[in-house]
């Protein structure tokens, strides 16, 4: 995964580009299975689709996405509207499919 600044993570959504978010915290163990389960489904995504950020350095867009809880994945369509949020990390091929409906269409 890719680690992303606020900033970026704006622009890309204002440009209407197609990407999936990792929000996190380092110390929530919930985070870490999930981010086990992304790190399966990247290899198997093109380059530049998956990134991360850590939920405390990106607090306007905490605010602008209403993310209510972490690990949370957003998914950019590509399409200047709010992305999809998904809390709860079921399995790599879950988050998979979720994210290659969603940036592959």
């Amino acid at each position: 995964m890719i680690p992303i600044e606020q900033n970026e993570i704006l622009r890309m959504a204002w440009e209407g580009k197609a990407f999936a978010l990792y929000v996190y915290t380092p110390l929530c163990g919930t985070c870490q299975a999930g981010l086990r389960m992304l790190e399966v489904a990247e290899y198997l995504l093109p380059e530049g689709i998956l990134y991360e950020a850590n939920i405390t350095d990106i607090q306007n867009v905490v605010q602008q996405y209403q993310i209510t809880s972490v690990p949370a994945l957003l998914l950019f369509s590509g399409e200047k509207q709010l992305p999809t949020h998904i809390y709860k990390m079921e399995s790599a091929q879950h988050l998979l499919n979720q994210i290659r409906r969603v940036v592959s269409s």
